[in-house]
């Protein structure tokens, strides 16, 4: 239980500073972060948990992913292409604000629906909500994303909770996922033709 506690909490802590201070410190502790959680939980849950109910293939082809995002965000604590920040559009900031709170509210819900350790859904230990939050955050970075990793995220976070997550394992928290997949693939669609400049 602690190992998910402490990156529950490391999460709050570098998104809250994110949000009150986006800088390029805290913008790479953020990416970092991120390439711990899709690198250990990503390829973990799915090659060792996920593949003792699914094929060996499907397990390993989306762990494979995970850690495919794991290494881009690695790439782009150097590149710099991805600034996240909390964006002055008064209506997106505050939808970013209420759908960040609703992903750390996810262990309440797992809670709420009679999950209990280790079926609790942490950000940051498995991959639904990490995927979550991680769409959020992309979604303030818009037009300057990486359109891989969010293409990844995006295709799991709909397609596996509209069809696999939700309806067949019952994991109804998921909608938290499948309704911030819906949110990020409009904004994504919203913002493809705006050119990419330094201030966003």
């Amino acid at each position: 239980m602690a190992y998910p506690t402490v990156f529950f909490i490391i999460a709050i802590v570098l998104i809250a500073w994110l949000f009150l201070k986006s800088s390029k410190l805290s913008n790479a502790l953020v990416k970092l972060y991120f390439v711990f959680s899709f690198g250990l939980s990503g390829p973990l849950f799915f090659m060792v948990f996920y593949s003792k109910s699914s094929g060996l293939v499907e397990s390993y082809f989306m762990g494979s992913l995970f850690a495919v995002v794991a290494i881009l965000f690695a790439v782009d604590i150097f590149r710099q292409k991805i600034v996240f920040h909390l964006v002055q559009a008064n209506w997106q900031r505050w939808v970013t604000l209420i759908l960040t709170l609703l992903v750390f509210c996810y262990p309440l819900f797992s809670i709420a629906l009679g999950h209990y350790f280790p079926r609790i859904l942490f950000p940051g230990t498995l991959p639904c909500p990490t995927t979550t939050i991680a769409l959020v955050l992309l979604t303030t970075a818009l037009p300057r994303v990486d359109k891989i990793i969010y293409f990844i995220l995006l295709f799991f976070s709909i397609l596996s909770a509209a069809f696999f997550d939700i309806p067949k394992y019952g994991v109804y928290e998921d909608g938290i996922m499948l309704g911030i997949g819906i949110y990020s693939l409009v904004m994504l669609v919203t913002h493809w033709r705006d050119k990419p400049t330094l201030s966003n």
